[in-house]
């Protein structure tokens, strides 16, 4: 099973399981897709009025892995990955991670978010969901 931070690394280019030898086929063909999908975010973002700025920090390398974008679009996206994998979990399939006493935890009732009304980071991961595919 692939963890959170996982995913995270495989989208910024830093995995260092490249997959079993079956899977190999298929890493390959995911990471030239993310090349394609990254220089046509380098392109659209290079064009734009402050595209000096743009160029200055994500420099074209020369195999086209746009790692310094990559782990842009990553900080800038992964709540809203984050909630796209949750979409459809269930709040009582997620253990107790809110409440407003010290010690005292409730159910999260809004697929794994807490209420950020009562100062909760509903934009975190939580740290006990490690292996995400578990719980879906």
């Amino acid at each position: 099973a692939r963890s959170f931070a996982d995913i995270g690394d495989i989208v910024r280019g830093r995995d260092l399981f490249y997959g079993n030898p079956q899977e190999s086929v298929q890493r390959i063909i995911l990471e030239k897709n993310f090349k394609k999908y990254f220089q046509q975010i380098y392109n659209d973002v290079t064009s734009r009025k402050k595209s000096a700025e743009a160029e200055a920090r994500y420099k074209k390398d020369e195999d086209g892995n746009y790692y310094q974008l990559r782990e842009d679009w990553w900080d800038a996206n992964r709540e809203t990955v984050w909630k796209a994998i949750t979409c459809d979990a269930d709040g009582s399939y997620f253990r107790p991670t809110c409440g407003d006493e010290e010690n005292k935890s409730t159910r999260a009732k809004d697929k794994c978010r807490c209420d950020k009304e009562k100062g909760a980071k509903a934009d975190q991961v939580p740290t006990y969901l490690d292996y995400v595919p578990q719980y879906l």
